[in-house]
């Protein structure tokens, strides 16, 4: 996990410059992650992680130090957003889904969490993907989401069972058919 900004390291002697280039180089894979878990495809991840870092940057000076990485993932899931309503309004529906083989390797594997992620509501998956996948904790999840703690908690409850019974229902689709005794 990419460590925050400290005040110390943002420092009113460091120049606007340096405090991007900072950010970035600590939270750029993150945010990509980040994007990609809540429904952003592969091919708009960099060009979203790039919304995200330049939309940042024109803010910088509004921001207080410490506080980067939160406005960072706010800023993210704004562009994140924007993006799935551009890819939703582009969609072209692929009939073909990973074969049990593709499954076992790790890209695929990958597209099959992504494709389970999507199935859970968006405020689920997005704590969910915070918490479960990113690590972070429930209070910095509440500040950076905008609700209370409790509502953090529980849409976490509910993200884990509706992602326990997507894994189960994908887990028997995965499994070889029996074949009868004719």
């Amino acid at each position: 996990m990419a460590k925050p900004l400290s005040h110390a390291e943002a420092s009113p002697a460091d120049s606007a410059e340096q405090r991007l280039r900072q950010l970035v180089e600590l939270e750029f894979a993150f945010v990509w992650r980040l994007l990609r878990r809540i429904g952003v495809t592969e091919e708009d991840a960099d060009g979203a992680a790039e919304q995200a870092f330049v939309a940042v940057a024109q803010r910088l000076s509004d921001i207080r130090a410490g506080n980067e990485r939160a406005f960072l993932i706010s800023t993210a899931l704004h562009v994140a957003q924007r993006s799935r309503r551009k890819s939703e309004a582009n969609a072209v529906v692929d009939p073909i889904a990973p074969s049990r083989v593709d499954a076992v390797e790790g890209r695929h594997a990958r597209a099959l969490l992504d494709a389970e992620l999507e199935q859970l509501p968006f405020e689920l998956r997005l704590v969910f993907v915070l918490f479960e996948i990113e690590q972070l904790g429930r209070a910095e999840i509440a500040q950076i989401v905008g609700v209370p703690l409790d509502t953090v908690s529980a849409r976490l409850s509910r993200a884990r069972e509706e992602f326990g019974e997507l894994a189960k229902r994908l887990e028997a689709s995965l499994q070889p058919q029996e074949a009868g005794d004719g």
